[in-house]
């Protein structure tokens, strides 16, 4: 019997088959460094975050669910405030480096520097952000 015979009734390789010359390390890593540069481009970015199981659990859960992106973010406007998009707030925080603050800090800083709040120049925006916050954490009242 020859070799090439033996070769045809032998019984097939195990395993996947070698389709790559890369070994099957350096694929992995070669397709993490493109699943890296598709999200770069898509303007997304991952954030791992520690939560406790619980709210991990519903967190993933709500993830799930259709629309939960724009509940999200609508979330994360109301609760984290921009601080350059608003002018008088801007001001008011000239000498720090975050550019977002939560939205009970933001009342906060209006409240305890309002002899620094130029109101004639105030935009509208800003009117109602304030107006917003003097609901919510003053209760209807701007104590100033």
């Amino acid at each position: 019997m020859s070799v090439a015979s033996k070769r045809a009734t032998a019984t097939p390789r195990r395993g996947r088959p070698k389709s790559n010359p890369l070994p099957r390390r350096e694929q992995l890593r070669l397709a993490k460094r493109a699943e890296r540069a598709r999200l770069h481009a898509s303007g997304v970015t991952r954030y791992p975050v520690k939560l406790p199981r619980a709210a991990a659990e519903r967190l993933r859960a709500g993830m799930k669910m259709p629309g939960f992106d724009k509940r999200l973010h609508a979330f994360l406007e109301e609760a984290v405030i921009a601080v350059r998009e608003y002018p008088a707030l801007a001001a008011l925080v000239w000498n720090r480096t975050d550019d977002f603050v939560t939205d009970e800090e933001a009342f906060q800083l209006y409240e305890r520097n309002w002899r620094f709040v130029d109101t004639k120049t105030m935009p509208p925006h800003e009117r109602a952000l304030l107006a917003r916050l003097t609901e919510r954490y003053g209760k209807g009242v701007l104590n100033v």
